[in-house]
C-alpha cells in the first residue's frame, strides 16, 4: 500500500455479491486497489468479471457488501444517497460507451447538465461549458444536436460533460467500444491529453489491448481479484 496522500482512490477488502435465484454470485471478493493521483489506469478482464461493477462502486453508483472505498479521503460507502449525488457532481466524471446524450438537447446543453446540480449561475455555467467544449475541440459544434454529430463527436461531447465540473476523477466504461479505429484513437489521444496536460486521474474499463496501451498502468480483473497479468 502507498501512503494516503498519494492515493486518490483507495479500495480495501471490498466484496460485492448478487443473488441469482437461490444462488449467491461473488463478483468481487476481498479486492484491494490504490490509484495514484494523476494516474491513467486501464482495467481489463473477461466479460462478467466485474469491471463495470468495480467502476460503479468507485463512482458511488453501487455500494459494496463489505470493505471501504475512499476517494480523495472521502469514505463514500458511508455517504447516504442524498449525500452521494452532490459528491459525484463535484468529484467524478463519467464517460459511457454509448455516450448517453439526450437527443433533444444541443451539445452545449448536454454538457451543461452536471452543472445544474451546482450553485453556479447561468452565465457561470456557460463559461464552464465553453471551456469544456474547447478542450475537446468542439467549440464550433456547440449548437448541434447529437443526431447531427458523428460517433466520435458525440463521445467528445460526452467527455466534455464529464470534465465540465473539473472533477478529480474520470471513470470511462468502454469509451471507444462503439467507435471505429480512427475515431477511437482520437478519443484515446484526448483522454491521454486530459491525463497528461490537465492532471486528470482516469480509470478506464476496456476489452481492447490497443486502448489499454494508452494507459500508464493496466490491471486485469478475474475471479473477483486484480492482477498484473491474465496469467496470474
Amino acid at each position: 500500500m502507498t501512503e494516503d496522500r498519494e492515493a486518490l482512490v483507495r479500495i480495501v477488502d471490498v466484496c460485492r455479491r448478487y443473488k441469482r435465484g437461490m444462488e449467491e454470485i461473488h463478483i468481487l471478493e476481498g479486492l484491494n486497489l490504490d490509484v495514484m493521483n494523476g494516474e491513467f489506469l486501464a482495467l481489463m478482464g473477461p466479460s462478467g468479471s466485474g469491471k463495470t461493477t468495480l467502476l460503479n462502486l468507485i463512482g458511488g453508483l453501487d455500494r459494496p457488501d463489505k470493505g471501504s472505498i475512499s476517494i480523495g479521503g472521502d469514505h463514500i460507502e458511508e455517504l447516504s444517497d442524498r449525500q452521494l449525488a452532490p459528491w459525484r457532481a463535484r468529484h467524478v466524471g463519467f464517460v459511457f460507451q454509448l455516450y448517453n446524450l439526450l437527443p433533444v438537447l444541443t451539445a452545449e446543453r448536454n454538457v451543461e447538465l452536471p452543472l445544474l446540480l451546482t450553485p453556479l449561475t447561468r452565465s457561470e455555467r456557460k463559461v464552464h461549458v465553453d471551456a469544456a467544449l474547447s478542450v475537446v475541440g468542439l467549440s464550433h459544434r456547440h449548437r448541434h444536436y447529437p443526431r447531427q454529430l458523428s460517433g466520435g463527436e458525440q463521445q467528445r461531447v460526452g467527455i466534455a460533460r464529464a470534465i465540465v465540473t473539473d472533477p478529480s476523477l474520470l471513470l470511462c466504461d468502454e469509451p471507444t467500444g462503439d467507435l471505429d479505429r480512427k475515431a477511437g484513437d482520437e478519443i484515446l489521444a484526448l483522454l491521454q491529453a486530459l491525463n497528461r496536460d490537465h492532471g486528470k486521474t482516469i480509470i478506464m474499463v476496456t476489452h481492447d489491448p490497443h486502448a489499454s496501451h494508452r494507459a500508464t498502468r493496466t490491471l486485469y480483473l478475474n475471479k473477483g481479484q486484480l492482477s498484473n497479468s491474465l496469467a496470474e
